[in-house]
């Protein structure tokens, strides 16, 4: 709903004479015209009134533009420069900033190469599979000091985000999405909220609804000095914007899932994780991802049946209802299970445990569990940081053993497969970590990885920054260790990555598809964990 006439601001904005005497590039939103000139961005809020959303009048954009500012220099301090006025002035010109009387409001921001839009790296494969893990921290540290929203999240506001995406099926989706497939998903996605109202208000209770971002998808994230930053969070509403932070995280792993970049999403969701330690929210995670799909359906139906280009709009038409497939798909349900990846360092388990969680288990797939990483938490260090020998003794390593088994439980227990990436010498920890598949009800498969002295030597030379502290002399110590007692399925780990990823994946089909198999002579309703 168009409320004002901002015409004359638009023009006066669009002229190269206006905001720095540079050519004027031009980028539109639904809600936004943001005019890009020399160094700078202006944005300029439409004069718009929508049912969650109110930039009617000047003095509401201009209080609009305030937030914005606030809240975005929470994680983007060098693009946020301040709010300026559009000014009428005394000969009836228009100028910004001026001494003249205010009829319209600006964000001010350092203008930045789109290039760097992390959906234009998409787009273009060219997002670095690396810039992951930056960004697991970069979304954990503003989630971790985000305020927290005791009023808001929990149960009602997912039931209102499932609502208000039935009502946008309803009312936009008509022509465009297949009603059959709005009606069974809304079905859906109400029997998941019902499950998971418990937790979803015990969250809220535990502090993990937080003023988050609110629109975290990949188009609102830019390397900035090389630096994933997080820009353009929600300043219009705060119940948009107050939400369980997986939520938040929801998106943009969403968004990446879509485009087909699995290990992308696979590789910030483990960042993430093991970063916050949040396991307790993973029962949640289907229908958060849904709910991010289903909204995305939704809007993308708004946007084609607003769209005058045929081809566009028949694009945009496709786009929708691909959203609307993923978000019923999201509600499938995959069983969970449990893999241990053990070895000698130099092996390979970390670099095999990263190569088999994005295609499996749930998505964004299997959750990553290394003692190498729990072992820097509980020393309070960073994970480059160096421990000494003392830090890796018997003793020093059963609480962060037991750790791992606490949290591979935590992870299976939320539905998700867990894979246990340790070095289980000792046969007490590789029973361990069964003992936790069985208590669960879920399969077990545990893999030793072995390969010659000098192939694990070489490959500990040749390691560059990594979590483990592992070196020669290590190595040399574990080979002295009996290893004769271990059951686990044995993989030659001399090949190339690729081929022990490629073994270790059907080794793990085979199996799977035993325990379904009707000729498999166990019980189906006894459900006892496989273990190889």
């Amino acid at each position: 709903m168009i409320t004002e006439d901002q015409s004359a601001v638009v023009s006066f904005l669009s002229s190269p004479t206006a905001p720095s005497g540079a050519a004027v590039e031009r980028i539109d939103t639904h809600a936004s015209i943001v005019f890009l000139a020399g160094e700078r961005a202006w944005k300029l809020k439409r004069a718009v009134k929508y049912d969650y959303l109110d930039y009617s009048t000047a003095d509401r954009r201009r209080c609009m533009c305030e937030s914005e500012v606030r809240i975005n220099r929470r994680t983007a301090p060098a693009l946020y420069r301040g709010v300026t006025a559009v000014t009428r002035q005394a000969d009836g010109s228009l100028a910004i900033g001026g001494a003249g009387t205010p009829v319209d409001w600006l964000v001010e921001m350092a203008r930045f190469d789109q290039g760097g839009l992390l959906d234009q790296l998409a787009e273009s494969s060219a997002l670095p599979l690396s810039l992951m893990g930056p960004l697991a921290h970069a979304i954990a540290r503003f989630h971790g000091t985000a305020e927290c929203r005791l009023y808001h999240g929990g149960w009602d506001a997912m039931r209102r985000v499932i609502d208000g995406n039935v009502a946008g099926f309803r009312d936009d989706g008509g022509g465009v999405l297949d009603p059959v497939k709005c009606d069974a998903l809304a079905k859906r996605a109400r029997l998941a909220l019902d499950r998971s109202s418990a937790l979803l208000d015990q969250r809220r209770e535990d502090g993990r609804v937080r003023h988050c971002h609110g629109d975290l998808h990949l188009r609102n994230i830019v390397l900035s000095d090389n630096q994933p930053t997080l820009f353009d969070a929600i300043e219009f509403n705060d119940e948009i914007a107050s939400i369980d932070v997986l939520y938040d995280l929801a998106f943009v792993l969403m968004d990446l899932w879509r485009r087909g970049l699995r290990r992308h999403a696979n590789a910030l969701w483990n960042g993430y994780l093991a970063e916050t330690g949040d396991l307790n929210g993973l029962p949640l995670m289907p229908l958060f991802l849904s709910c991010r799909a289903a909204v995305m359906a939704k809007t993308t139906a708004t946007s084609a049946k607003l769209q005058d280009d045929a081809e566009r709009r028949l694009e945009l038409q496709a786009r929708a209802n691909e959203y609307l497939t993923m978000a019923a798909d999201l509600l499938e349900p995959s069983p969970p299970s449990l893999i241990a990846v053990g070895g000698l360092s130099g092996s390979g388990k970390s670099t095999l445990a990263a190569a088999l969680a994005p295609s499996t288990g749930a998505p964004p797939g299997a959750v990553v569990i290394r003692t190498d990483e729990i072992r820097k938490k509980q020393h309070g260090v960073k994970a480059l940081d160096r421990l000494g020998q003392a830090a890796y003794s018997d003793e020093a390593s059963r609480p962060v053993y037991a750790t791992l088994m606490e949290q591979a439980n935590k992870v299976v227990r939320g539905g998700y497969v867990s894979i246990a990436d340790a070095v289980f010498v000792r046969s007490a920890d590789r029973i361990a970590i069964e003992h936790v598949a069985h208590a669960a009800g879920t399969p077990f498969v545990g893999l030793w990885l072995e390969a010659p002295e000098q192939v694990l030597i070489s490959r500990v030379e040749g390691r560059g920054p990594e979590v483990s502290d592992a070196g020669i002399d290590v190595v040399r110590q574990q080979l002295t260790y009996r290893l004769d007692s271990i059951r686990w399925h044995r993989l030659d780990a001399s090949g190339t990555h690729e081929q022990v990823g490629d073994e270790a994946r059907k080794l793990i089909h085979d199996l799977s598809s035993a325990t379904r198999s009707p000729e498999s002579t166990a019980d189906a309703a006894d459900a006892r964990p496989l273990t190889v």
